[in-house]
């Protein structure tokens, strides 16, 4: 079958009307999500994990994985667009990657032009899914077939480039993002070996044996985290919100917006499939781009419509790129698809050169669903501009206990013991204190997910070689994978203190 035929079966898969309810259902609850400053993608998406299967109950495993899969995928791309909304409404980004549009949104919503920005947002949102759907569809197959010949120790390797991606990029401090995922890989020994039957830190604690559960620690440490942090640092919307009156854009914004929108799709979408990069980079990267191709360079920061389009379509390229290294090598390129990768093998579908194979609904649903995600987006979010608004003035004392209920019973619906209820706010504590101190949390979530997977890998390259570590350099795709690796970690360190070298001297 080609690829134009796999993509039909999987727009047959998300046109059945209850993934479409759940495609509908992601992009609106992702929409809130991104709106309601400080919750984000990541938070979002772990927190609707444990709805997710209750609301699948009834259905066969292969479609609750898929009907699960898009109503999350919905969330994510819902949430980077949502995250604009504040960003030009009250000058607060919903999110990490909506910074780069409080520049120049905030300003356009006081010159009383927030509809527009707004609604160029929904555009540039949904061109750049389409930009991102075309490349899911043309790199997503060849990609598998390449993985398909990768063997045990070039998967290892891989998958040490993963997160040496994530810990290289994510927080200020390498070194933090560092403990971060060894205290993620650490976590994921947790439980009984799978080789030698041996059980690992359990502490003769019979709940332990079956190792952590992924889910209870991802919800805990960003929802409750959030709701922690919210409670203790008082955080409220004190900002005033700006009028929106015009929402269609003119002729001249449409023109002015179409070169940013196109150049912010691909860029943001290439950013994406690298792992770590992620949607903030990608931002920020289209934003210092635009602003060197413009003739009117000064006009940035000061309410350009170009500052709003390129920004928020790479972000929701990014978004779509993320995909492709998850999906394909079962390496998350961000924190969020690490957290809907969990999910994926909760529904014991495994990511990576065999989905293709084995589970073409899953992958070629979840793609096609994508279309019609953003497209839902677009329709959904032009008229409703002006509600989503009203999201802004929900009171924190509606929403927290709303997320802690959702976070107990969705946890224990799942689990049924009350050590999970209790390693759910353990969680949220540590994430709250983990958070404030400036530790990443993505590359915990990413060594907790990716650790089983790089013990397996490693274990079975050094079966082939006997014992012989030296396998994981002899192969020369492994080899450079943990070159990019190193790199990865190193450079950006050396940077560093060669900056601080020239200003040593600068001072001097």
């Amino acid at each position: 079958m080609s690829t134009l035929d796999y993509l039909g079966h999987g727009f047959a898969v998300a046109l059945q009307w209850h993934n479409l309810l759940f495609a509908f259902i992601g992009v609106l609850i992702g929409t809130a999500v991104g709106v309601l400053p400080g919750i984000g993608p990541m938070s979002g998406v772990a927190l609707l994990i444990p709805v997710t299967a209750s609301m699948t109950g009834g259905l066969s495993p292969e479609q609750a994985a898929i009907s699960s899969i898009i109503l999350l995928a919905g969330v994510y791309y819902g949430a980077m667009y949502g995250g604009s909304t504040t960003s030009i409404l009250l000058n607060t980004p919903g999110e990490s990657s909506s910074v780069v549009t409080t520049l120049d949104g905030y300003q356009m919503a006081r010159k009383g032009r927030a509809g527009t920005a707004l609604a160029i947002s929904a555009i540039g949102s949904f061109a750049a899914g389409v930009v991102a759907l075309v490349g899911l569809i043309f790199l997503a197959g060849p990609l598998s077939e390449i993985a398909i010949k990768f063997g045990p120790a070039e998967y290892f390797s891989l998958m040490i480039l993963g997160l040496a991606a994530v810990s290289g990029l994510a927080g200020k401090s390498i070194t933090k993002a560092l403990i971060m995922t060894v205290f993620g890989l650490l976590l994921a020994t947790i439980g009984i070996d799978s080789v030698s039957g041996v059980a690992r830190f359990t502490y003769d604690i019979p709940v332990l044996y079956s190792g952590l559960e992924f889910l209870t620690i991802a919800v805990g440490l960003f929802a409750l985290g959030e709701v922690i942090k919210t409670i203790l640092e008082r955080e409220s919307n004190d900002g005033q919100l700006a009028k929106i009156t015009r929402i269609m854009p003119t002729k001249q914004d449409l023109k002015d917006s179409a070169g940013p929108i196109t150049r912010g799709s691909l860029l943001g979408f290439f950013i994406g499939i690298l792992p770590g990069a992620g949607a903030t980079m990608a931002s920020f990267f289209s934003y210092i781009m635009e602003k060197k191709f413009s003739k009117h360079p000064e006009k940035f920061g000061q309410g350009t419509i170009e500052g709003v389009a390129a920004p928020e379509s790479a972000n929701n390229a990014a978004a779509g790129g993320a995909m492709i290294p998850m999906l394909t090598l079962g390496i998350p390129g961000s924190g969020t698809t690490a957290i809907l990768m969990g999910a994926l093998i909760m529904y014991n579908v495994q990511p990576g050169p065999l989905l293709f194979e084995e589970h073409p609904q899953v992958a070629w649903g979840l793609i096609a669903s994508m279309f019609l995600g953003n497209l839902m987006l677009l329709i959904l979010n032009m008229p409703l501009v002006k509600i989503f608004a009203k999201i802004i003035e929900t009171p924190p004392k509606y929403l927290i206990p709303l997320i802690v209920a959702i976070s107990v019973f969705g946890v224990y619906a799942v689990q049924y013991t009350t050590f999970d209820l209790m390693l759910l706010m353990a969680c949220g504590v540590a994430g709250y204190f983990l958070a404030r101190n400036d530790f990443p949390l993505a590359p915990l979530v990413l060594g907790l997910v990716l650790g089983p997977m790089i013990e397996n890998n490693m274990r079975r390259a050094l079966t082939i070689s006997n014992g012989d570590y030296a396998i994981f350099l002899q192969k020369p795709i492994s080899a450079v994978f943990l070159v990019a690796a190193v790199l990865w970690l190193v450079v950006p360190i050396l940077m560093k203190r060669r900056g601080k070298k020239v200003l040593v001297n600068e001072e001097g």
